[in-house]
């Protein structure tokens, strides 16, 4: 499943944002790439442990925490701590699949992320550059993904993607990844689904005696398809 959420972060965060990282200390995007990633990548980006990337890192969370349609679709059990790239000059990246496990050393640990779902919240408006555009192909074919700043994109971690080379301006954003409580993305695109009718029915004919049982079968789904 691909989805757009929109204003992940309001006008006000999103220039916060850009504010912070005007200055901060950008790196080769290959440091945190893989062997066959690395050869397709050129961009630059913040360090994990940079103070910048962590304090702009906890209030993607703290967003995220608050966005019921990001909850509903990802079903998240664990986040890759947010990271941040750049794009300008040209830069690229080709097509590549993620790292199927991520280790998060933010504690001082390693601890492995499964990545069932990876996202990219953009974080300037579209026509602040050119080119730039999110490629995501998998088997629902292939989308071009370029969202206003604050929107966020959710798409599975399994796609063949890139990003087109940006030839005017910068492109920023903050990326990461999901390990969902349901592991399969057609159940999670179910349980979204049945998530969004409950609601709709709750709002339109709140007394409807469905709902509970809608309810039930939500519950009892997530019980049996949940990896905790």
């Amino acid at each position: 499943m691909l989805l757009q959420v929109p204003q992940v972060l309001s006008a006000d965060q999103v220039a916060h944002f850009r504010d912070r990282l005007a200055n901060a200390g950008w790196a080769d995007g290959r440091i945190t790439a893989g062997y066959q990633s690395a050869m397709a990548k050129d961009n630059a980006q913040l360090p994990e442990n940079d103070p910048v990337a962590r304090e702009l890192g906890v209030l993607v969370l703290e967003a995220l925490a608050r966005n019921s349609t990001f909850f509903s679709a990802a079903l998240p059990q664990r986040i890759y701590p947010p990271l941040f790239n750049r794009y300008s000059g040209g830069q690229s990246f080709g097509f590549h699949v993620d790292n199927a496990i991520r280790y998060d050393r933010s504690e001082g640990g390693a601890d492995p992320i499964r990545t069932d779902l990876s996202a990219t919240l953009f974080l300037n408006a579209p026509e602040d550059y050119d080119g730039g555009e999110l490629v995501i192909e998998d088997t629902y074919g292939v989308q071009k993904v370029k969202l206003a700043a604050g929107d966020m994109v959710l798409y599975p971690g399994t796609s063949l993607h890139k990003v087109t080379p940006v030839t005017r301006g910068e492109r920023l954003a903050s990326f990461f990844w999901i390990q969902s409580l349901v592991r399969e993305d057609a159940q999670r695109r179910m349980m979204f689904e049945l998530d969004v009718s409950i609601r709709r029915l709750t709002q339109d004919v709140p007394d409807h005696p469905a709902l509970v049982q809608l309810t039930g079968v939500y519950h009892n789904l997530l019980r049996r398809w949940a990896d905790t």
